[in-house]
Order: structure tokens, then sequence, then C-alpha cells
């Protein structure tokens, strides 16, 4: 057995029927010309084969007495692959936006915690005889570096790749189906005895964290400054965005050049992140002022942060989060991506300060049914329709391969994620990126927005709106850098020249009558009163 920890458990128990906490993806697929098979046979086959790479494939809950603490993960010896693995043919005409809804109804729905919580679609049916496939899990059991982790376990970076090595048999558990009462019970104790060790061994680097967050940081001239991120009020603006939401899901998807952003971004001395926060709030922008709901104060966005060290790929989530300001109030784009730049620079630095006394494994005792009663009154009570939202929409940006993949034989066309909407931020945009394009996905309550395709297609005008703005700026930026060193500036040459001193030889004594002072002729202009 497997002890969740504190971060990975707090995404079981706040999970509600109207906020299920899986995330996912949709790809596009497209078969070899001369495909004859059954494809989603195919699927089964092929994950069958490889099962054993990622624990994720075979492991389940066990819950805990009386839910006194967070359950366990325990191997699976009989996951049922006709379960897991379905089957979906899409109606005539099978466009792109009837596969937007599927999946947006599939993802509305709770996994069964019975069996190991991941599910593939495959989808068939689509115009131009393309295949779709749909996945999700749970996110208790993976975060987003985690997810290209398990990615890799069943996709290849060739169609038809070299068998893997078939998995070692293990001793089978008496044919028990679920672990014995005092089992439980004596892990429980157990792993939550090291968990207050764990907090206590942390506390220094907590408390080091805390002062350098309220203690004001010296500066290179004496003073002090306050470490806080620049151009964030401490609440969000209300918007139709922050609401209590249901388990109704609308989702689009968009694709844009990864080239054209990065360019973009070098043109403006701004990070690919900042240029994709960018087009998200412009497209936020169009989309309220379309409703006359654009507020006056800059709405915020919640970003996840990564806690991972370099090269961990452990099933779990280690991420911690973030908020930033979107700029919305501000209407030049150019200005609005200089705004998110000094916002962004300033949360990362923050975060740098404080990250490495994030917890993310804490004591659990009485947390399951603690923090599921909290959760399910917080809905219940609709509390998000009247308190100030901390952030207005989730943004998050999740880098992925940049080479083609392919599935169980077909290549991958698209890399688009599915995530979470919660209470109060109705909205979620992800984008991932992958083979030279940055796919996003936008997954909403569809009752709070119901139109999630039209922010979709806002993202593509804002990401134009972008692209000719910097073209617009290139002339000017081409005649800067051509200006040679020695050269003035525009501003400089206009500005009055100040007289040199002149040096005055040195003279024999003069007669006095000589020695008198000389009248100073009369001058004109704003030149001459600066040198008087």
């Amino acid at each position: 057995m497997k002890h969740l920890s504190g971060l990975d458990a707090t995404f079981l128990h706040t999970e509600t029927p109207e906020t299920p906490m899986h995330v996912g993806g949709l790809h596009l697929l497209e078969l070899p010309a001369d495909y004859k098979g059954d494809y989603y046979e195919d699927v089964q086959a092929h994950i069958a084969s490889r099962m054993h790479l990622s624990e994720i494939f075979t492991r389940k809950l066990a819950l805990m007495p009386f839910e006194l603490s967070n359950p366990v993960w325990v191997e699976d010896e009989d996951v049922d692959l006709d379960y897991h693995v379905r089957r979906v043919t899409l109606p005539r005409p099978g466009t792109l936006r009837q596969l937007e809804q599927y999946v947006g109804r599939l993802h509305s729905t709770l996994m069964d915690r019975s069996r190991p919580l991941w599910e593939f679609y495959v989808i068939d049916g689509l115009q131009g005889g393309k295949v779709a496939m749909y996945s999700k899990v749970h996110h208790a059991g993976i975060d987003g570096q985690a997810g290209s982790a398990f990615a890799q376990a069943i996709m290849s970076l060739e169609p038809h790749p070299e068998p893997v090595k078939a998995p070692r048999q293990k001793a089978r558990r008496n044919n028990r189906y679920q672990l014995g009462v005092a089992e439980l019970a004596g892990a429980a104790l157990s792993n939550t005895l090291q968990q207050y060790v764990k907090l206590v061994k942390t506390f220094p680097d907590m408390a080091r964290a805390v002062q350098s967050l309220i203690v004001p940081q010296p500066r290179s001239e004496g003073t002090s400054l306050w470490q806080q991120p620049k151009n964030l009020n401490l609440l969000g603006p209300r918007t139709p965005l922050n609401v209590a939401i249901t388990n109704q899901r609308a989702y689009a998807v968009r694709s844009i050049p990864l080239a054209e952003v990065k360019q973009a971004g070098k043109k403006l001395g701004a990070s690919l992140n900042d240029v994709v926060m960018g087009i998200c709030a412009g497209a936020l922008r169009r989309y309220l002022a379309d409703h006359g709901k654009l507020p006056k104060k800059p709405m915020t966005a919640a970003i996840p942060v990564t806690l991972r060290a370099p090269g961990d790929t452990s099933s779990n989530n280690q991420v911690s989060m973030t908020v930033m300001t979107l700029a919305t109030d501000v209407a030049d784009p150019i200005e609005r991506i200089e705004r998110i730049r000094e916002s962004s620079t300033a949360a990362k630095n923050l975060m740098g300060n404080i990250k490495a006394a994030i917890p993310t494994d804490f004591p659990s005792f009485g947390a399951p049914w603690l923090m599921s009663g909290l959760a399910s009154m917080y809905g219940r009570s609709r509390l998000a329709d009247r308190l100030p939202p901390v952030a207005n929409v989730v943004i998050s940006n999740v880098p992925g391969a940049q080479a083609a993949l392919y599935f169980a034989g077909a290549k991958l066309l698209t890399y688009y994620p599915v995530s979470i909407p919660a209470h109060g931020m109705a909205l979620n945009m992800t984008v991932q990126s992958y083979n030279g394009s940055l796919d996003f996905g936008l997954i909403a309550c569809r009752r709070a927005v119901p139109d999630v395709d039209v922010i979709a297609d806002y993202l593509l005008v804002e990401h134009r709106e972008i692209l000719a703005r910097v073209k617009a700026l290139e002339p000017a930026q081409a005649a800067e850098a051509a200006r040679p060193a020695s050269q003035p500036t525009p501003v400089e040459a206009e500005a009055p020249a100040k007289p040199k001193a002149r040096k005055t030889p040195a003279r024999k004594a003069a007669p006095a009558k000589a020695a008198a002072p000389r009248k100073a002729p009369a001058r004109r202009g704003a030149a001459a009163a600066a040198t008087r």
C-alpha cells in the first residue's frame, strides 16, 4: 500500500458532484493511410501491454475506517479493460463542435472510486476520417508534469515502437479484495505520526518563508521594500465568471502556432507565458465587454506553480498556486503584456522565496469528513455568489513534447488539455505546448459560461491583434537598433546644447582702468535663459 499525501487527498475530500476533480486530454489522431483494422481493439491491446509502465493504471483507493484518515493506494489485481477503455461514435456530421460538446458531458461525471481512477474513450465518426481519444485521470494521483510522464508510458516517437518487456509476475494477496480493518487502522496511525514528524522538520523553513513575506526586505539604498507582486489587488473584481457552479460542463479548443507566440515575446522582451497570459486576458476582456460586464478593476488569474525537483516524475501532486494580474483594465495589448510581465516577475520572485517551505504533506487525522463537509457546505450555501473572488479565472501553461507522438500506431495531431473549474472560478483556461503548437482547452460551467466557444474564438482574434501590433513596432525598433551609439536621439537633438566653459588664458595684470567689467550683450530665447 502507498499513502496519499495531504495534497493528493485534498482533491478527493473537496470533490463534490458539482466539482469533479479529474483532469484529462483530448487528442485528434491520424490513422495510417492504409489502415484496415479496428482502432478500438488496437487501443485496448496497446494499453494492456503497457499497464505495468505506470502505477496509475493498476492502483485504486482503500478507504480508512470511519474516514478518520486519508485513504491509501492499493494494487488492483483484476483491472477491467472493457470498463476503462470505451468506444463512442459521434452522430453525423461529426464536427469539432460536436466533439467538444460530447467531451464536456463526459468530463462532468464523477469517477468510480472502487476502480483505478482512469478512463479512456476512443471516439470515431469524425469528419475527414480522423479518430479522437479523450482521457481522464483523477487529480488525486497526478498533476500537470506527472501527466506528461504518464503520457510517455503509453505514447512513443514512432508509429511502431519496439515491444516493451512483459512485467514480472507478482504474488497475489490470497484473493482478498480489500485490506483488513486492523491493517488499515495501523497504517493510518503510522502515517499520521510520520506526517507530524515531517511538519516539525519543515517548520524552520516555513518560519523563514513567512518572515520573508511579512518583514520588509532591505534595498541597496538602505530603505525597505515589501515583497509583494506588482499590479495586484488582494481580491479580484466580481464578474459573471465568479459564481457557484453546477456539474454541467462546456468545452472548447483552439490552437495557435508556438513559433509566432515565441517571436512576439522576443520582440516585446517578455516570456512565452507572459504572452499566453496576455492572449487569455485580451480574450476575456473582449468577451466581458460584449456583455457589458467588463470590470473597471483589473481581473486576476490563479496560476498553478510546480514544486517538483528537476527530473521528478512521481505520480502525485507537487503543485501550489499563485495569483497575478491580467491587466484587463488596459486596452492596449502591448501595454497589457508589459503589466503582466511585471506582475509575473514579482510573483516568481515571491514564490522562489517560499517554494521550498510549502508543504505537500500534512497531518490528516479527521481530514476526510471535515474537508468533505466544508466543501459540500460551501457549494450548497452558494457563498461564491456573494464573496469577493480571490482570483477570477484559472490559467495554466503546461510544457509538452516538441516532436510528433504516436499512440497505438496513430499520430497525435493535437494535445488539448481538459481541466477543472471550481466554485468562484467557473472557467479554467489551460494550454499545452505540443509539436510546434499551443493547444488551448477551455472548460467551464455550462450555466455560467454557455458560450465558452466565443472566448475560444477571441483567443485567435487577440493573438492576431498582438502580432499586428508587434509588426507595427518593428520599424521603430529597427531604427533604434541601427542608430550609432554616438548619434543623439531625436529628444537629445532637440534639447538646447549646454555651452561649454571656455578656458581663459592667463594674462598679466592689467591697468586698473582696463579691469572694469564689460556689460554682457542681451540674449534671447529659452536657450539663452538656460545658460544664465
